[in-house]
């Protein structure tokens, strides 16, 4: 069988796909808000905001390519098919209709609108998600080449005005980040708030999601070879890394330094609107919220396609693609007009109990790379995971459901495990049984 040798053009056609389909605006708004609150504490709050929303999106692909799986359920099975059932629709309304999706409105809104008209428009809000996302389900009934044309052209002028604004905001920079005070978390645990912060991202969750999308275009480019797909991966992925962990330290910065003009926003959008008509007035504010709104409904149109392929071959026989497009518009549409506010405060317990297995999984998937294929590699981990990451997960709920004396009952047993004040119990725990299952089945030599 011929396997094909990638030319650097066409390691930098999937560098570019890779990096297009992880960055968008909203992965704006979390670094750029986490500066404001990590202050002088902006390096450590920075590494550990890209180690989950930088290097483990990474290792997700590379884990994924290593196990040979041909989807997400299948990665997922070796835990259990009913697990890998469950986990795969959590994941993909996650990044889809709950959360994601409506977030492309919402940041649109905030940086684009809220300039403008202020605060508290209910009515503009609904109006304004409404038309976003019809002409996303538009363009996702039927596939335009509109899309290409904003992927190509639209998001290398939305890096080019971030990168004007980070070089005169490094030229003229607002404050300094010495005198800029760390709060909450960030004053004594930097690293760990950043690396929970980097969760937001949904990165690791979408790149379990896509990683098929990646392989497979290598494997339409004549890649063949498992190990040379391998290999592949590491070298775009790792240009990948390099240019996101570098926009991302510059973003961070750009929140830290701001401190001296801005007082810390409710959200990043608002901050990352306030830094550009700070800089350029009225006119840089438009231009960012022409390029933001675009560069969000290009990801829309993308994560309504990619949730309404996934749902139709999920569950045969039950709505169609053009139905389930309409369905999840319709609901990202409804759950947008909560505000980003609310949407990253709903999203939080959700993704503190997804990540921790998610990570979990990727970090099976190198074990069984290494020992030989074993459920136990997946299943001892995944248990304590989910288990502990649950206790997790109820720590951050909204108030109203945390007073409750069932979620208090049970906060009371989880307060014994180690990093739990962290939101980190799951660590611990998961990496001790990895080790176990790792050492039972290199004792047994038993591989299935």
């Amino acid at each position: 069988m011929n396997n094909h040798k990638l030319t650097s053009a066409e390691y930098l056609f999937v560098g570019s796909m890779l990096f297009g389909m992880l960055f968008g605006a909203g992965n704006l708004i979390f670094p750029v808000h986490m500066g404001q609150l990590a202050g002088a504490h902006f390096w450590s709050a920075n590494i550990g905001f890209i180690a989950t929303g930088v290097l483990m999106p990474f290792l997700a692909l590379i884990a994924f390519g290593l196990s040979g799986s041909g989807s997400l359920e299948e990665l997922a099975g070796n835990v259990h098919p009913v697990f890998a059932r469950v986990f795969t629709v959590l994941l993909y309304l996650t990044i889809g209709p709950a959360f994601a999706l409506p977030r492309t409105a919402t940041v649109s809104y905030q940086i684009g609108i809220v300039p403008f008209v202020g605060e508290n428009q209910t009515l503009i809000l609904a109006g304004f998600t409404f038309l976003f996302m019809g002409v996303a389900l538009l363009f996702s009934l039927k596939p335009s080449k509109l899309v290409v044309y904003i992927g190509k052209f639209l998001n290398p002028v939305f890096l080019a005005f971030l990168a004007i604004l980070v070089a005169v905001a490094l030229v003229h920079p607002m404050g300094s980040i010495a005198g800029s005070l760390p709060q909450g978390d960030y004053v004594d645990h930097a690293f760990l708030t950043g690396f929970k912060e980097g969760y937001n991202t949904m990165d690791v969750l979408a790149m379990l999601a896509f990683s098929v999308v990646v392989i497979d275009t290598l494997k339409n480019l004549g890649v063949r070879d498992v190990a040379t797909i391998s290999v592949d991966l590491l070298k775009v992925g790792g240009i990948v890394v390099f240019l996101m962990s570098l926009i991302y330290t510059l973003i961070t910065w750009l929140g830290t330094s701001s401190l001296g003009q801005l007082a810390v926003s409710a959200n990043g959008g608002i901050a990352l609107a306030q830094i550009a008509h700070g800089y350029f007035g009225p006119v840089g504010g438009m231009l960012l919220a022409a390029i933001v709104t675009f560069a969000c409904l290009k990801t829309a149109i993308g994560l309504i396609t990619a949730c309404a392929n996934t749902f139709q071959e999920l569950f045969p026989g039950t709505l169609g693609y053009k139905a389930y497009c309409v369905v999840f518009a319709g609901i990202s549409f409804l759950i947008g007009n909560v505000g980003l506010t609310q949407i990253i405060v709903l999203a939080v317990p959700i993704l503190m109990f997804l990540y921790p297995m998610a990570i979990t999984l990727i970090l099976s998937s190198f074990a069984s790379a290494l020992l030989g294929k074993n459920r136990r590699l997946y299943r001892w981990p995944m248990v304590l995971a989910g288990v502990a990451a649950f206790g997790d997960a109820l720590s951050v709920l909204p108030k109203g459901l945390q007073g409750t004396a069932p979620v208090q009952a049970l906060l009371g047993c989880y307060h014994q495990l180690p990093l739990f004040s962290l939101g980190m119990s799951w660590l611990l725990p998961t990496l001790a049984a990895l080790a176990a299952a790792a050492a039972a089945v290199k004792l047994s030599g038993e591989k299935q």
